[in-house]
């Protein structure tokens, strides 16, 4: 199938842009390159110290010049539930990496938060900032410059988005992901969400609703939502990153534990020592980068990866913008529907076909880029198969050809919806993007008064008295990443929904961001400039009306400019002590815009 005109097009703009910063991207990849492994640079005393507290047989293999030395990066903590199987990697790494005649070692462990703890406490406030802590954090385990290949293990979400920004540094040396696969499915989306809903009306009590959310996460793997942990899965395959099938297969079974084995073994084939060398910095070009927006899109993914995919591409020297994944959403097929864009969870998505599924479709219907480099080889196409145990083996397999269940799946000749999950919006209050997979047609338009928040908890005492029944645009503005490291404001997400229920128009906008689980309700999330950097939202009042058209990409209040501009601006809050954000007051006054990725690396 020829190649989507819009896809094309939109690729060839980014090669274009990019020219100048890909060039010196890959000038640097190919120095490093070319300066040989380092154990050849070290000094003996360098090497000895590096392999003093190995086992014998590593020692032994360490003078093997011809021998790679794998590092491993982890981002694992008993925590995270999708990162506490990450315990057992290291020692099956290491122990396949002898099988093959090599080596591994620990290169050095990076920070991992649950979001899911955090959300609507101060902590969330350090989430984002995490990402880029996680990246030199990465940078710092990888220094050592002992390593001919890594291996990267995490899964959720600002990790998998440090870890890659990270690896992308080291471009010279073969980089996989690791993942750990879903927990088992417990108590559906649907009924944690209806609980949920009850407890903010007050209808059910605290007992109730830990009840519901113990039943949801209930044991290891992420969560089995698709929010950003699982889009990260997805995108780590669409990219190239992962072996061929490994994102949604279970913890601590054997065909978990082979994949693992396998991708130590895949990483040690593929260093400079051998025939297939296969640097991360040429898996992550533009059409890889291509490739993981149209996923996005194609499946619904969380809105935090329009920050994430902006800085990782960065990281290669990809120039990418809010303007391509708007414009590749608009010309992507909605295939998957997965809560909270439907009702099926991660397990269900994965047993109709998942991934497997999904790049044969993009690839039948022209939509993603076929001729890309990926860890498993030459091609995309390689990731239309899924891994399986054959008498005790690993292989692979085509995966399904068809839906084994449409009202999750469906062909791209039969969408969910002709367009995909996000929306770039702009207007007189800024630039930000609305993700509107899961949000019904005739919720994606409304103009409303406003009601203006500057505290998560403000709005909740509001909801809770009242004063929020009827239409209306809830504003809760400083929430960006200079104001306070844009904490998510998915705690806002169940009063916003009984709102909706109750027959009301109501949408939020804010500079700050909404979970990986964004749901029903239309939210203008991510805009700047931020009202901390002077932008329209702190000049906006209680009372304002303000229209926000998703199917045109429209987002404005309804107040003459010389009026707005001569009213005085909201003061920035102060930043609040405790939780750690103190030690955070440099990355805030230095962190990049929304639409940049809202780094501190790359501001």
């Amino acid at each position: 199938m020829a190649l989507n005109p819009v896809i094309a097009e939109v690729t060839a703009r980014i090669i274009e842009r990019s020219r100048d910063s890909r060039a010196t991207y890959l000038a640097n990849l190919d120095a490093a390159a070319a300066a040989q492994p380092g154990r050849a640079k070290l000094s003996c005393a360098n090497w000895a110290h590096a392999f003093a507290a190995s086992p014998a047989v590593d020692k032994v293999r360490a003078l093997d010049v011809n021998a790679p030395n794998l590092g491993i990066v982890s981002a694992y903590n008993d925590m995270l539930s999708a990162h506490q199987p990450l315990e057992e990697y290291p020692a099956l790494i290491k122990d396949a990496a002898r099988e093959v005649g090599a080596t591994a070692q620990f290169a050095g462990g990076v920070p991992a938060m649950c979001d899911g703890v955090t959300q609507g406490r101060p902590g969330m406030e350090l989430s984002l900032f995490s990402r880029d802590v996680i990246a030199m954090a990465t940078g710092i385990a990888l220094t050592h410059d002992a390593f001919d290949g890594a291996l990267y293990l995490g899964v959720c979400d600002k990790i998998v988005p440090g870890l890659l920004i990270g690896a992308l540094t080291f471009s010279h040396l073969p980089a996989m992901f690791v993942p750990a696969g879903p927990m088992t499915s417990g108590l559906p989306n649907s009924e944690k969400a209806r609980i949920r809903a009850l407890y903010a009306e007050g209808k059910v009590g605290r007992e109730e609703l830990l009840a519901a959310e113990s039943a949801s996460y209930h044991g290891p793997g992420t969560c089995t939502f698709y929010g950003t942990a699982n889009t990260n899965q997805m995108l780590m395959e669409l990219m190239g990153l992962h072996l061929p099938g490994s994102a949604f297969v279970h913890p601590h079974t054997p065909l978990r534990t082979a994949l693992v084995k396998e991708a130590a073994k895949r990483v040690a084939a593929i260093t400079h020592k051998g025939n297939d060398w296969i640097p991360v910095g040429r898996v992550i070009d533009e059409k890889a980068v291509v490739n993981g927006v149209v996923g996005l899109m194609a499946t619904g993914g969380s809105t935090n990866l329009a920050l994430h995919l902006v800085a990782m591409a960065h990281a290669a020297g990809i120039i990418l913008t809010l303007e391509d994944l708007d414009d590749i959403s608009k010309a992507t097929p909605l295939l998957a529907k997965v809560y909270p864009n439907g009702s099926a969870d991660v397990n269900q998505f994965h047993a109709a076909g998942g991934i497997h599924f999904v790049v044969k479709e993009l690839l039948k219907a022209g939509l993603a880029h076929e001729d890309v480099l990926t860890v498993a080889g030459p091609g995309l196409s390689r990731y239309t198969q899924e891994p399986v145990l054959v008498d005790g083996e690993l292989a692979w397999r085509e995966g399904a050809d068809e839906s084994l269940d449409l009202n999750i799946l469906r062909p791209a000749s039969d969408p969910f919806s002709p367009e995909g999950g996000l929306r770039l919006l702009t207007g007189n209050l800024g630039r930000g993007v609305i993700k509107v997979s899961a949000v019904k047609p005739e919720h994606q338009v409304i103009t409303a008064p406003a009601a203006v928040f500057q505290e998560q908890e403000d709005f909740i005492a509001a909801f809770k008295r009242g004063e929020l029944d009827r239409d209306v645009v809830v504003v809760v503005r400083f929430q960006g990443p200079s104001a306070n490291g844009m904490p998510e404001l998915h705690n806002l997400s169940p009063s916003i929904s009984v709102l909706l229920d109750r027959g009301f128009k109501v949408a939020l906008v804010t500079d700050g961001r909404m979970s990986g689980a964004s749901g029903k309700t239309p939210a203008a999330i991510h805009i700047t400039p931020e009202a901390a950097k002077g932008g329209a939202l702190a000049y906006v009042e209680d009372g304002d009306v303000i229209s926000l058209n998703a199917h045109t990409g429209e987002l404005k209040i309804l107040v003459d400019e010389a009026t707005l501009r001569a009213r005085t601006p909201a003061q920035v809050p102060a930043s609040k002590p405790g939780f750690g954000r103190e030690l955070f007051g440099l990355l805030r006054s230095g962190v990049g815009a929304s639409d940049h990725g809202a780094s501190v690396l790359f501001a």
